[in-house]
């Protein structure tokens, strides 16, 4: 594999017809060659003209859960291969634990946000945020946050740790908000993402313009971004402040998000002593974080904070570990734990680190900075000169404030060893490190995580709090999920990659949306109070295909009386002195005496407004934001409107969510309660019929 990797542009594979600038990429186990790497003569304007038109047109036409659905596929495309992808990364020094990490991990990030896009966002290209403000005392204008994509293209330039999961945990959430992508892989791993986008364009299930990859450098490439772009940068703080300053970031609105450097620290609580759960399981994070991706995380830990008197204790014990665990080798040989550096380059950037922390008073307490003995493909042990090669290094400080340990980082399988006598003076140095992506704790005592989650939230994107209850299930310390936040604040850049939906609205803008409820209903696809209503016959017996937003249903009414209300409470058990006793009712500034139950009311609500025959109806599956707005008095009566508020089709099955706005009105038509009952709902009346006397999707309600 020596040839020139190609890019994926404008639809179609593309290699420069100059390669005398070609870049080689080499084995990062043997130095041999594996490919070049060009883009000499790549008009970058067009592959980004092409994102904004044909990616923007072929996206646009989708819904958020359309999106979701290929998102899946995907992710089962790529896991039917994934041992293509596991062997191509060995020659990156990746050993099958690494490859868990990230090919796994990258699938894993699109099977989460096809799940989480079809639970969280509306089958719609719009997404609401917070709710309705009324702006006028009789309802007519109302004001309202949504959120619409973005109309360029997302930049993603990616680092060379993690060439699939570092990459999808940009792309996934893009493509979700419907924004096409443009992906630069690092240099060294540029293989392996060639590798992966090519299995998606095999699909054939890619939408046009919606995935281009471009394999080698990009000059001048921030000279055509504009408005409605966007940047997902990893990589070095210095290579992104020159970017973040760049005209377009600047000036012409380009969003810049970047993920760097972060000196991540890991803390040894005082309760966690030798021969505790918590000790234990900080030594296997710690060797764990060491030599994983032979330490090349971005979430790696880079200062053990640890106790006075803890220190021996540890070194002895990662020791240990290492002894047993740990294979330093080229990852084709089977019994290899721990493969190589990305390249020799890198390998030199390593020990050159390592050197200016010796010199700024560290020594090296586990491990050595020479020329390893590995083992080689074959299977025999000895010296690889052209590997990138580095043992698993701990460096003990005596001086834990040496601006080096908190400004240095060995992007490696390197780690300092810093000390504290108070849990404060630990708060204090994981301060120090200005800003990272993940501090970890390890004790059992609420008062220690409680006093660093106060002292260190606001520099860390993701604290790991790690006791004897979860060091079994804990993800680690380095391990993102992309249901949380990926990011962290000062040097580690200031941006969130992941964190569920909120990655996805990275991509789009919010805006403040006035008007009367009818255009806000029209605008939204949500039924908004005020709006136009139908109440031409039952909504419960019309079909998915057959009901609109805003089909309504006005009951009859119903009186309360004293009995209802006693008979309700000895049946249920509830007895609460508000339902039973006159004057201690009275007595309540809420009530005026006696009143009913509210689980009453709303029970009686669905009497009132279900219509009982099998039909279109499957189940109710739920009922959210319900608030109790007016007490209801023996003698008062009560009468409910149903609303059809949103229509969701679900994608994969016959049926589909839909939200009814409920609410129970008075005699005096004072409101009661508020509420918004969820059901299933058939696409059709026939599937309906189907649908009848088998079990119900989800758990059914009254």
């Amino acid at each position: 594999m020596t040839e020139i990797l190609p890019s994926y542009v404008r639809g179609e594979w593309w290699t420069p017809a100059d390669v005398s600038s070609a870049v080689t990429v080499a084995d990062a186990s043997t130095g041999e060659a594996i490919t070049r790497v060009s883009t000499e003569g790549l008009d970058l304007a067009g592959v980004l003209d092409y994102a904004r038109t044909v990616g923007q047109r072929s996206l646009g036409t989708l819904t958020f859960h359309q999106r979701a659905v290929l998102l899946k596929q995907f992710a089962l495309a790529l896991t039917e291969r994934k041992q293509e992808l596991y062997d191509l990364s060995k020659r990156a020094g990746a050993t099958a634990r690494d490859s868990a990490g990230d090919v796994d991990g990258g699938i894993g990030v699109l099977f989460t946000y096809s799940s989480k896009g079809r639970r969280e966002l509306p089958n719609g290209q719009v997404y609401l945020d917070g709710p309705v403000e009324p702006l006028s005392k009789d309802g007519s204008f109302l004001g309202r946050h949504v959120y619409t994509r973005l109309p360029g293209v997302a930049v993603q330039i990616n680092a060379f740790n993690f060439p699939m999961w570092g990459a999808l945990e940009k792309f996934a959430p893009a493509f979700l908000a419907g924004v096409p992508s443009v992906v630069k892989p690092a240099t060294p791993t540029a293989y392996v993402a060639e590798a992966w986008v090519r299995i998606l364009v095999d699909t054939g299930l890619l939408p046009e313009g919606s995935l281009q990859l471009v394999s080698g450098s990009v000059p001048g490439l921030f000279d055509h971004l504009r408005l409605g772009d966007l940047v997902g940068f990893t990589g070095s703080a210095s290579t992104a402040e020159r970017l973040r300053s760049h005209e377009s970031v600047q000036t012409g609105g380009v969003r810049f998000t970047n993920e760097t450097d972060s000196i991540n620290a890991s803390v040894l609580g005082p309760d966690a002593v030798a021969g505790t759960p918590e000790f234990d399981a900080y030594v296997k994070q710690l060797m764990v974080e060491l030599t994983t991706k032979a330490g090349q995380k971005c979430t790696a830990i880079r200062r053990a904070i640890v106790p006075e008197g803890a220190v021996d204790d540890l070194v002895e014990a990662v020791r240990t570990k290492v002894a047993e665990r740990v294979v330093l080798g080229d990852p084709h040989a089977p019994d290899v734990t721990m493969g190589p550096l990305v390249s020799v380059a890198q390998r030199d950037e390593v020990l050159r680190a390592v050197g200016a922390l010796e010199a700024a008073g560290g020594r090296v307490l586990l491990g050595s900075t020479g020329a390893p003995q590995v083992v080689r493909a074959d299977g025999s042990v000895g010296p690889a000169p052209d590997g990138a090669f580095v043992e698993p290094l701990l460096i003990g400080f005596a001086d834990a404030s040496a601006d080096a340990v908190h400004e240095v980082e060995a992007f490696g399988p390197v780690a300092s060893v810093l000390t504290y006598r108070t849990v404060d003076e630990a708060a204090d140095l994981v301060a120090r490190g200005g800003g990272s992506l993940v501090t970890s704790v390890a004790t059992n005592d609420p008062a220690v995580a409680t006093t660093l989650l106060t002292r260190v939230a606001a520099f860390n994107g993701r604290l790991l709090f790690l006791d004897r209850a979860d060091a079994r299930t804990s993800t680690g310390h380095g391990a993102p999920v992309p249901h949380l936040v990926h990011g962290g604040p000062g040097r580690a850049g200031g941006g969130e990659e992941l964190g569920g939906i909120r990655a996805v609205l990275h991509h789009m803008q919010r805006t403040a949306v006035q008007g009367s409820p009818e255009m806000l209903t029209a605008l939204t696809g949500v039924w908004h109070q005020g709006a136009a209503s139908r109440t031409d016959r039952h909504p419960f017996r019309k079909s998915l295909a057959e009901l609109a937003i805003g089909d309504q249903l006005v009951s009859a009414t119903r009186v309360v009386t004293l009995d209802d209300i006693e008979t309700f409470a000895n049946f249920t058990g509830d007895l609460f002195y508000a339902h039973m006793d006159e004057e201690a009712a009275a007595a309540n500034p809420f009530f005026p005496g006696r009143v009913a139950h509210g689980y009453l009311l709303v029970s009686w609500a669905a009497g009132l407004f279900v219509d009982p025959e099998p039909g279109p109806v499957l189940a109710n599956y739920g009922l959210e934001n319900l608030r109790f707005m007016t007490p209801v008095s023996p003698g008062d009566e009560i009468r409910v409107v149903l609303t059809a508020k949103q229509i969701t089709p679900r994608e994969t099955d016959e049926y589909g969510e839909v939200r009814w706005d409920a609410v129970i009105h008075n005699q005096s038509d004072e409101i009661v309660a508020t509420y918004d009952v969820l059901t299933l709902v058939a696409k059709e009346a026939d599937a309906a019929a189907d649908a009848v006397g088998t079990p119900a999707p989800v758990e059914a309600g009254a």
